[in-house]
């Protein structure tokens, strides 16, 4: 079931990171980055590039990890980011979303309780990518009332079916 988050607090945190083979450099450069912030830092792999890992085996762990709150927010990357993110909001408390620009990167997490940053390591760049993590990392969960009856209506969904839910 879905818990809505707790608002960030400022400064550094825990987060996790995930890469398969597509966005396995970008998240070298990432962590590299987010250490140099004084963020905490728990890679959650791939270890190395192989062309044959399945980002499923990286970002699932991930998304637990976020859901249980052992992580303050996570970080998954594949080659366009899309598996990264359908597979992250296969977990429930997971919430996930593709980010290649700006206002979605702190809007998500301000109306819409966004944990997981998903990222494409083949079509965002490393000053790009830094600059969305940024501004996910510094958002806060605002808490709005319109906000967390929407969450609860997609929470419902982790347990009941569709038609149930409106």
């Amino acid at each position: 079931m879905h818990t809505q988050g707790k608002a960030a607090e400022p400064g550094p945190k825990r987060i996790g990171i995930a890469a398969d083979h597509g966005g396995f450099e970008l998240k070298q450069h990432l962590i590299a980055k987010l250490r140099e912030g004084e963020h905490s830092v728990v890679d959650f792999g791939d270890q190395q590039s192989q062309p044959e890992d399945d980002y499923p085996d990286f970002v699932i762990p991930l998304a637990l990890a976020v859901a249980r709150g052992e992580v303050d927010r996570g970080v998954a990357i594949c080659g366009s980011g899309v598996g990264a993110c359908v597979a992250a909001n296969k977990v429930d408390g997971a919430r996930a979303c593709l980010i290649h620009e700006t206002f979605s990167a702190h809007q998500g997490v301000e109306d819409d309780d966004l944990n997981i940053i998903c990222m494409g390591g083949q079509v965002v760049g490393y000053a790009a990518a830094w600059e969305l993590l940024q501004a996910f990392l510094a958002a806060r969960y605002r808490g709005v009332e319109r906000h967390r009856r929407r969450l609860a209506k997609v929470a419902r969904l982790e347990t009941s079916a569709p038609r149930d839910i409106l």
